[in-house]
């Protein structure tokens, strides 16, 4: 594992000074015209994507043994609202190998994450750099991963972490039909003892606190209840929802009564942020629900919109300070819903941007107006649903974008998942088959 991250890392790095390099270059073959994904003729055979480091503050590339499907970021004691370089954080992520036995989750820390060396850095830099060099010597800026293995039977559909006081812990859905709760501070202690460069160790003796058993299929919705500690919801495919709670000593039970009205699977689950017993789900039947979890039977879900999208709808997030949801479906699109107007079934905005099915999407943790989200054609995009089209524009300069849309970040393929650091403004994550990209953009 530790050789393919270096790999990957290496390689990052390599094209970072190549793009540096060329910038002259580039600069006398006319002017730059902006690439459009969604309406542009794709790579051609023997083309690869390579990054534009003036457009980022941040840019590193990544990988594990096994690809992950889903991941998490996790919540560390260094500090709110930080922009420290170079910078540091830790994730939990879930592999989806071939083979049952060859699972891993890992728990890595990422260190030693240095902002982008484009243009307008390099020169308020130049006065610098030479002392640093000296100072830092060579291999001083490699990006380094610190990863503790755990062995996992199945293939893991989705990981969500909260913390238990001060434990970090993590809700695992794997392909075996089971939820489980694993406690991560063993995990989060080995890699905060590893120095030097990129290493992995094997937590071998790694037990879950709770095994979910009460699904009768597999599944992805997966959410933690923020104004309950411990309370955990979890959808299947067959369309139930079960919640799991933490009782005196530490005891987790989930309660055998699952919440059903949905025709479809459960593709993904968020708890209100601000209403403890409230939370939404998003189901391959194309509808949304809202539901009480004081309530049980029929009653328990207080509003449905039946066809949300056109299609499955894939998944959900719900804003933190103003009481909106963005969903996102098979169908490409993405809706903005006010919870005010729910009833009425009618979303407030529509995004259709992406040319095949949004498979990630969250609202910026502290940007009430910004979400990012991600497709199966490779794009992860940025919006904010506050901006509004230029009215002087000149018609003859206008671009077939919407005005919302903040930034197009490419490179991966079959991105699965898209998250915001909580404590690093602005700072992003995503997994893909390929691999994955940490960045912050010179716009968020």
């Amino acid at each position: 594992m530790a050789e393919s991250i270096e790999a990957a890392i290496n390689a990052m790095e390599e094209d970072v000074n190549m793009g540096n390099d060329s910038s002259d270059e580039s600069d006398n073959e006319g002017e730059k015209k902006v690439y459009l994904p969604s309406i542009e003729q794709g790579l051609k055979e023997g083309e690869e994507w390579d990054y534009d480091p003036s457009a980022y503050k941040l840019y590193y590339a990544f990988e594990t043994n096994r690809p992950c499907m889903s991941f998490d970021v996790l919540h560390d004691q260094l500090g709110d609202n930080r922009w420290n370089i170079p910078e540091t954080c830790y994730i939990v992520a879930g592999s989806y190998a071939d083979k049952p036995k060859e699972n891993e989750l890992v728990v890595a820390k990422l260190t030693n994450l240095h902002g982008s060396k484009n243009k307008d850095a390099m020169e308020d830099d130049e006065s610098e750099s030479e002392d640093e060099d000296e100072e830092e010597g060579p291999g001083k800026k490699d990006a380094i991963m610190h990863a503790a293995i755990i062995p996992y039977f199945g293939g893991i559909n989705r990981v969500k972490s909260t913390c238990l006081g001060q434990s970090n812990v993590v809700a695992v859905w794997n392909e075996k039909i089971k939820v489980q709760i694993y406690n991560l501070q063993e995990s989060l202690a080995a890699v905060d003892g590893m120095d030097g460069p990129t290493k992995h160790v094997k937590m071998e003796k790694e037990r879950p606190l709770h095994s979910n058993i009460v699904h009768t299929g597999e599944g992805f919705g997966l959410a933690w209840n923020n104004n309950k500690v411990g309370t955990l919801a979890s959808g299947d495919n067959h369309g139930k929802i079960y919640i799991t709670e933490m009782h005196e000593g530490g005891k987790f039970i989930t309660n055998s009564t699952p919440f059903k009205g949905h025709k479809g699977s459960i593709e993904d689950i968020e708890w209100s942020p601000t209403e403890a017993s409230l939370f939404v789900t998003a189901s391959s039947d194309h509808s949304i629900r809202l539901w009480d979890a004081r309530i049980t039977g029929k009653e328990a879900c207080v509003c449905v919109v039946e066809d949300a999208h056109t299609s499955d709808v894939n998944v959900l997030s719900w804003n933190k300070y103003d009481p909106l949801i963005v969903t996102g479906g098979d169908d490409a699109n993405m809706k903005v819903w006010s919870l005010r107007m729910l009833q009425h079934k009618q979303s407030i905005a529509e995004f259709k941007f992406h040319k095949s099915p949004i498979t990630s999407l969250e609202w910026h943790p502290t940007d009430t107006t910004t979400f990012m989200a991600s497709g199966e054609d490779d794009q992860v995009s940025i919006w904010d649903i506050a901006m509004e089209a230029d009215d002087g524009k000149d018609v003859k300069e206008e671009v077939p974008v919407p005005p919302q849309l903040m930034f197009i970040h490419m490179g991966q393929k079959e991105v699965k998942e898209v998250h915001w650091h909580k404590q690093i403004p602005g700072l992003a994550i995503t997994t893909a088959v390929s691999g994955f990209n940490i960045f912050r953009t010179i716009n968020i």
